[in-house]
Formats: C-alpha cells, structure tokens, sequence
C-alpha cells in the first residue's frame, strides 16, 4: 500500500483500487471470516456484521483491536443502516445440521437477509455480492453444472429450506439489478473446505477428519460413489474478490468451485490416508435428495474474472487437517 497516495495493488486481481469499506455479512463464519482477513489485509476496513448463530466468536477476535474492524451483532433477517462502500452477503447457515435445526430461521435468513442487504445496497448506490450455492442446482441431471442450467431441486424436501433460500435469493438479486439497476454480483460455491470450518457442523470434510483422528469409523451415507469437488477456502475468496472488483458487462451468476471431482469414498480413503488413522469405512442409508454428481464448469469465472483453482485437495487438507486435530485438542 502506497501511504502517500491511499491506494493498494490488489494481488488477487492486479487492479488498483482505493481503499474502501466493506460489508461482509456472516463475517464470523468460516467463509466470511477468511473473507474479511483477505481484505483486512489488502488494507480495506470491514465491518463485520453477524448474530453468531452458527459464526464462532473467537474467528472474531483477530482484527478486534484494529481501527478498521468493525463488528456488530446483528440478525440479518432484521434491517440495518451501516456506511460501507460494498456489501458481502454471505449471513446463512450451510451446514444440513444447522439447517435442520432451524429451517424456518434458515429461510428466513436467505430470504430476509437478501432483501436487507439489498435495499441497504439501493440506498448507498454500492455494489453487492450474493454468496449462493451449488445447491441452487439439486440433484443435477446436467454434468458438469454450468450457470445456464436451472437445476433439479425437490421444494419440499429437509435441505429444501436452504436450496430454495438460496434460488429465491438469486432471484431478488436479479430483480434488483433489473428493475433499480442494483450493481449486484451472484457467486455459486461449491462444496470449499479449510480451516475455520465447525468440527461439528456435519459436513463431509468434517465429519471424516474428525472420525479418522478418533479413530472411530469413517461413516458413508449410501454407497460412496457420488461425487463433489471441494475447493480450499483461500481459492473461493480470491473468486470472490475479483468478482467484486469486475467492472465489465453484468454477468448473472458465477460459478466458483474445484473441477477435480472425487467420490466420497475417494476421499475419505484419502483423509484416512493423510491422517494414519486405523478407522475403518462403514456404510449407512443415504440421505434423502444427496446429489449423486456436483462438479462446476467454471469456464465464466475463467474467462471473466481470470480465476481457477489452485490448491489441490491433498495440500488443502493438511492444513484443514492440522486444524481440526487443534480444534479437538482444546475441546478435549
């Protein structure tokens, strides 16, 4: 950052850009808070915006003595006012477990939580980027998933709360940038893992680190052989970034995931692997509306945005790895 002129090259897009004011909503969550330290650290101030439901205080505490952070407690499915040059909406739990528990408030808060972010966006005239979801595609019947597909999403079913939270915010985003010409930016993540990520949130990753370090059994839902891409945190927030720093022609939605594409028995070998662990595998019923097949065609963001992966999954997981193992040695 040059002092003198109040201006930064930003790495991750090789753009000069003033120093500004950030909303990131959901900001003490596992995205969101690597989010606002990737921005913390490009100089910007952030104002960090969440009612930590499902966030975690302590992803919180790094930048409280910092000039430029800014954190409030707040549910986002009630309005607010805030100064800020652009927002990040990420505010939404993901995890089916969080869901589950609440998926009314889960509705709720995609739905809400757009609508306020949005009409917070309309007042300040500033741009904002909606944190979407591979899940807005279902149980695909299209491979891989480009943005041009609609998708193949049960409305009723137990993640349905979230799936359909996520297409209906979507929908208001586009709403806005066509009828008030909102600058509005849509970003669909694929599964992304790392560290900060709840070691009892019931995702995948999670769940098979945690039973490989206990040594109790790796448990598959259904026959293994349905497949994911997982992308390291670190790569979805560069996406996400430059996404917020394009200035072409409005894009709709983008895709932003890994395109190396695994079977849940793939990688649970591979974290059984990675970690030395004696568990063994062991099959239970598949959940109800698992996709069978998610990999993104991330050609858009490639192409627009200069953007794609690049940390495998194996050099992702030791640090997620080196976390977790942390996270259960404090607990314990």
């Amino acid at each position: 950052m040059n002092p003198d002129t109040n201006e930064y090259i930003n790495i991750s897009s090789g753009h000069k850009n003033s120093i500004k004011t950030f909303l990131v909503t959901g900001g003490a969550g596992f995205i969101g808070s690597h989010l606002v330290d990737k921005l913390m650290s490009e100089g910007h101030k952030v104002i960090c915006l969440d009612d930590l439901q499902t966030g975690d205080v302590k992803n919180t505490l790094t930048h409280r003595n910092s000039s430029h952070y800014d954190f409030i407690d707040h549910d986002v499915i009630d309005a607010y006012d805030v100064e800020v040059d652009a927002i990040y909406n990420l505010a939404c739990p993901a995890s089916l477990s969080f869901i589950r528990a609440d998926p009314v408030h889960s509705f709720k808060t995609s739905i809400l939580g757009a609508l306020n972010a949005l009409d917070l966006a309309k007042r300040r005239n500033i741009p904002i980027l909606q944190a979407s979801s591979s899940e807005i595609y279902g149980d695909p019947d299209k491979h891989p998933q480009n943005e041009s597909y609609w998708g193949n999403v049960n409305p009723v079913g137990e993640r349905s709360c979230y799936d359909e939270g996520k297409r209906g915010a979507e929908t208001l985003f586009s709403d806005y940038y066509s009828q008030y010409g909102v600058d509005s930016k849509i970003i669909r993540i694929f599964n992304t893992y790392g560290p900060r990520m709840k070691i009892l949130d019931g995702r995948v990753v999670t769940n098979f680190i945690v039973q490989a370090l206990k040594n109790d059994d790796i448990i598959i839902r259904g026959d293994g052989l349905q497949t994911r891409s997982f992308c390291y945190v670190d790569d979805l927030v560069d996406g996400m970034i430059r996404l917020m720093n394009y200035s072409g022609p409005h894009l709709g939605p983008v895709n932003l995931g890994n395109t190396s594409e695994y079977t849940i028995l793939e990688l649970a070998r591979i974290i059984l692997k990675k970690t030395g662990s004696k568990s063994r595998i062991s099959h239970v019923a598949a959940t109800s509306d698992d996709p069978l097949r998610r990999r993104p065609d991330i050609t858009l963001a490639t192409q627009c945005l200069s953007w794609s992966p690049k940390i495998p999954l194996e050099v992702g997981l030791t640090s997620t790895i080196e976390y977790i193992e942390n996270e259960l040695s404090r607990v314990n």
